[in-house]
Parts: structure tokens; C-alpha cells; sequence
């Protein structure tokens, strides 16, 4: 077995901002596993916030024995970037060498296409109106905040949309009296959930505030281990495989999470086709799916995955899975 890192520089079709910066490109690795011929690929997108780069992911990666599988790649790495793309290559691997689908080898049903949040960036209020209404169309509409002044964006938002369905994520941004402030606000504006409002080492105002729409655990959420400390926070979580370390660990959180009377979001870093492609799967039937990944590039993948009007699409045979 042959485990091979490369890195791939996505442009964006425009600048992304959240309330921790913004960026212009999406700096991806994308791994590969050789066997016997047979190769299977997987794509994570190392993130700062979680103390992860190019360099550290590639030599965890890099640190692994000559053979893996999803079973003992587990207990190699921790939930992360790293076990993410490996851990999709080798169901990848896996399924090409059977021939068979990952979802089959999963004994899933076949996944269908699943409506997708599309995401505005953070702006001024008159970009953000402009960048609603030229996505009015879109049945539901994902915005980033995280700024005590985001009281003028919402309203710009709505107006720029009125029929979309609205989330909000304020990427840790809010105070608990920021959010207090904007929640009946959030409401009257007909937001359907708030994504990671407070710091995730802050959050336990949450427990003591009210929660008028459900609130949903981001940054506070990566695999099965971070569940016990969500309860009385939280109403749902938000499942990306980069957090959880790839798709099996996070097909297990979500039954775990399921279990425990959360709702689910699934989510994704910026990144191409190739790093949703597995999370088509997982987000079968959830209550949120946000994978619109490709849809923020000017380029992606040869094989992309498809969206339309009924959403994102599961992966073609010649991309994943």
C-alpha cells in the first residue's frame, strides 16, 4: 500500500469572509491510496482554528505505517484534517476494489440529491443584500456573522431574499448578550437556527440563556467525545468530516447524536467536489445540509459533483466512491 499527499490550490470566485478572516483560495491535500493498482482518493482542508496546516497535516500523514485501514486508522490518528482524507481514500479504495458503491459496502440505501444551503459571506450590509438577492433563488440561504453590528445585515439579507429560507452562523463572534439582544430578532426575521454563536471555551451561557430557535454546536463538536459537554447547550450539531476525521467516525456521531435527540447539520470546510463527495452520504435526511463547497469556486475537480434545483447529487463513480 502506497499513501501519497499532494497539495492543490482551488481559486475562489470570490473573496470569503467569515468573523475570522477572509481568503481567496481554497489550499487543499488531497491523498491518495495505491494498492495492488487500485487507487482511491480522499481531500481534506487543514483549518487554523484547530491548530492544523499544510505542513502538520501532511506529516501526520506521513507518520503512517505501510498499511492502513478504516478500522486501525482510528486508533493512528485523532479526528482531524489528516484521518479525514484517508480515512474517504480508503473507502474509496475499497469500494474500486470490490466494485461496488461505498454506500452499498455501507449497506445503505442509495443516496439521493439533498437541497443545500448556499452561503453569503460576511460583508457590508448593501453587498450582502446585493449577494441575497442574486441568490434569492436558492431555497435556502446560509449567512455569516459574528460582529456586534449584525443587526443591519440580517435585515439587508431578508430583504434581499424574502421567500429563502435563512440560517445564520456567527462563527463564535457573539457575546451570550449579543445574542440575547438578536435572537427575538433572529425570530421575527424568520432565521430557523443559529449556528455556534458563543466561543466554544465560552459556550456555557447557552445552558442559563433562553434558546428561542434552535442552536446548533460547530466549533463545539468534532467527533463522539465532544457530545457529554453539548447537553443543555445545544439543539443540534453540526457534522464536517474534517472535524469528526473522515466518514467513518462521522457516520457514527450522527447516529450517536441522533440517539441523544440532537438534530443534525452537515457541513463542510471550503473545499472542491472531491471533499463533499463523501458527505453526500452522511447527509441523507438531515435537517440542514450545507455543501456548497464547489459553488464559492472558480474551478474544481474534472468530474464535479452535480447541483441543481433538487440540490447537491451524490458523486459519480469517476470522482468518489
Amino acid at each position: 500500500m502506497q499513501i501519497d499527499v499532494t497539495r492543490d490550490v482551488f481559486a475562489l470566485a470570490q473573496a470569503f469572509t467569515i468573523s475570522r478572516g477572509s481568503r481567496t483560495e481554497a489550499q487543499v491535500l488531497t491523498v491518495s491510496v495505491t494498492q495492488d493498482g487500485v487507487r482511491g482518493w480522499g481531500e481534506c482542508v487543514p483549518y487554523a482554528r484547530y491548530d492544523e496546516t499544510l505542513d502538520s497535516v501532511s506529516a501526520q500523514i506521513a507518520g503512517l505505517p505501510g498499511y492502513v485501514t478504516s478500522e486501525s486508522l482510528q486508533n493512528l490518528l485523532p479526528a482531524g484534517a489528516a484521518r479525514n482524507a484517508v480515512d474517504c481514500a480508503l473507502w474509496d479504495l475499497e469500494a474500486k476494489q470490490a466494485g461496488r458503491r461505498v454506500w452499498d459496502l455501507l449497506g445503505l440505501a442509495a443516496p439521493g440529491p439533498e437541497v443545500t444551503a448556499y452561503t453569503l459571506s460576511l460583508d457590508t450590509p448593501e453587498v450582502m443584500q446585493r449577494q441575497a438577492a442574486q441568490n434569492a433563488h436558492r431555497p435556502l440561504l446560509k449567512i455569516k456573522l459574528g460582529t456586534p453590528d449584525d443587526m443591519a445585515r440580517l435585515e439587508a439579507v431578508r430583504r434581499g431574499a424574502p421567500g429563502a429560507r435563512i440560517i445564520v452562523d456567527a462563527n463564535e463572534g457573539w457575546t451570550a448578550e449579543v445574542y440575547a439582544e438578536l435572537a427575538p430578532h433572529l425570530l421575527r426575521l424568520g432565521v430557523q437556527m443559529v449556528e455556534q454563536p458563543l466561543p466554544a471555551d465560552a459556550d456555557d451561557m447557552l445552558a442559563e440563556i433562553d434558546r428561542p430557535l434552535p442552536v446548533c454546536a460547530d466549533e463545539s463538536c468534532h467527533d463522539r467525545a465532544s457530545l457529554p459537554a453539548l447537553k443543555g447547550k445545544y439543539d443540534m450539531v453540526n457534522i464536517k468530516l474534517d472535524k469528526a476525521g473522515g466518514l467513518t467516525e462521522a457516520l457514527a456521531l450522527k447516529e450517536a447524536a441522533m440517539a441523544e435527540g440532537y438534530g443534525i447539520m452537515v457541513g463542510c470546510m471550503v473545499g472542491s467536489s472531491l471533499a463533499m463527495a463523501p458527505a453526500t452520504i452522511l447527509a441523507q435526511g438531515v435537517a440542514f445540509t450545507d455543501l456548497d463547497g464547489p459553488l464559492l469556486l472558480a474551478e474544481d475537480r474534472a468530474t464535479p459533483l452535480i447541483f441543481d434545483e433538487r440540490g447537491v447529487h451524490p458523486p459519480a463513480v469517476d470522482l468518489w466512491g
